[in-house]
């Protein structure tokens, strides 16, 4: 006994947005730029957006210039383009390039910028019960090494983290640093980051903001999140390659001298045989060895969402990702998981009866990308809904709303056909 979302002409139209008002060209333009676009329906964008055409550009002829001419060579010819990537990095987080660091991922920024502070056993570390995996596992690390305490803040009624509880364990605790992914992996949740901003800058504890899945999703300004650290990737919304990302480090971090624990020779010069010099810049967060097809690729990735503006990406988004929503909500067995009083372009449900990886695997099948969120994701989170798996849809500003409407009438047959 299923019911099923109505997906006539009329799909989505109740729903009208600065989204809805896309010129048709506009839309067709971007999928032209997109090469995926023509085989897949991909509702994958939270793990890794489809790259468009000059990001692919960008690292396909910087490869076989090192083919060509060698990766030193290569590197050094296009010295003034890798230099101009750190302009767009910057400006897409609302920084000077000084501040800004390449590195190998979103992840490898927040480490660099965790491993700044000598922490020391009863040393606390606040954080939020929707903090990604990754992050939660690095806490527990420190913990398990260092006698580090993690402190989990309340979430608000709704969902979130509660800016009133970060400031309740902030008196009582005098906590090291305040860390917050400002967007979960495993909900479309949108966590109050610059209210918690102004309770760490009140209170003057250092704050490590994770934005990887906000960048190229959320307009991003760094000094309404008084921040002290904030990493990001290129993968997911910015639409960029895989295996890099980018790190901002602010000049109250700067000035405080902090460095990674293992700064490597980019990052600082060794000056004597028992001294070394950090790098005046936030490149003392960054390695000797880079891949530099990906740097230009993550630099044209940067343009390229500038270009399109990241507000109308949003509002075309998170309209989509709303009609997607209300959709998947209609259907008999299928519970939404989101929460939080501001939702994004992330739609995580649960299927009664199936596992997430049954639905992905299905729904590829038909080639339609989606993704499996798991309990070991977000353990606080998925055990406070009483779910084991959930199935992460994730549209884009270059997706369709026929994407939209194929994505719930193939959910719609896959439950149907469940015995």
């Amino acid at each position: 006994m299923l019911a099923f979302y109505s997906l006539g002409n009329d799909f989505g139209t109740n729903r009208m947005t600065i989204a809805d008002s896309v010129d048709t060209e506009l839309l067709a333009g971007w999928r032209r730029d997109t090469p995926g676009c023509a085989h897949r329906n991909h509702l994958n964008n939270a793990g890794a957006a489809l790259m468009p055409r000059p990001v692919i550009d960008a690292i396909t002829e910087h490869t076989w210039l090192e083919a060509e001419t060698g990766g030193y060579e290569a590197a050094d010819a296009r010295a003034d383009a890798i230099e101009r990537g750190y302009d767009a990095l910057g400006e897409i987080v609302g920084a000077r390039p000084a501040n800004i660091a390449v590195v190998g991922s979103a992840t490898a920024g927040f480490i660099q910028a965790l491993s700044s502070f000598d922490f020391s056993p009863g040393d606390t570390i606040v954080t939020t019960r929707c903090d990604y995996t990754s992050n939660q596992i690095q806490y527990l690390a420190l913990a398990t090494r260092l006698g580090v305490e993690i402190v989990h803040a309340a979430d608000l009624p709704e969902g979130g983290v509660d800016p009133a509880s970060v400031r309740e364990i902030i008196r009582a605790r005098r906590p090291r640093l305040v860390a917050v992914s400002w967007i979960p992996t495993n909900s479309g949740l949108v966590q109050d980051v610059e209210a918690v901003g102004a309770v760490c800058e009140e209170a003057g504890v250092p704050y490590v903001v994770d934005a990887c899945q906000a960048v190229g999703q959320l307009p991003i300004d760094v000094s309404r999140l008084r921040c002290d650290y904030l990493s990001a990737t290129a993968r997911k919304f910015m639409r960029g390659p895989r295996g890099i990302g980018f790190m901002y480090a602010s000049d109250r971090a700067l000035a405080r001298g902090d460095h990674p624990l293992f700064v490597d020779m980019r990052g600082a010069r060794w000056t004597s045989a028992t001294t070394y010099e950090v790098a005046e810049t936030a490149r003392r967060y960054e390695d000797w060895e880079f891949p530099y097809a990906l740097v230009l690729g993550q630099a044209a990735a940067a343009r390229y969402a500038l270009d399109v503006g990241v507000e109308l990406a949003q509002a075309r988004a998170w309209s989509l990702a709303a009609t997607l929503r209300d959709a998947l909500g209609a259907i008999l067995g299928v519970r939404v998981l989101d929460r939080g009083a501001t939702r994004c372009a992330i739609v995580t449900v649960e299927i009664a009866r199936q596992h997430a990886t049954e639905i992905v695997s299905a729904l590829a099948a038909r080639r339609i990308n989606v993704v499996a969120s798991l309990r070991e994701f977000g353990i606080y989170d998925f055990e406070a809904k009483g779910v084991h798996s959930a199935v992460r849809l994730s549209p884009h500003y270059y997706n369709t709303e026929a994407e939209i409407g194929e994505a719930v009438a193939a959910l719609c047959e896959i439950i149907a056909a469940t015995p």
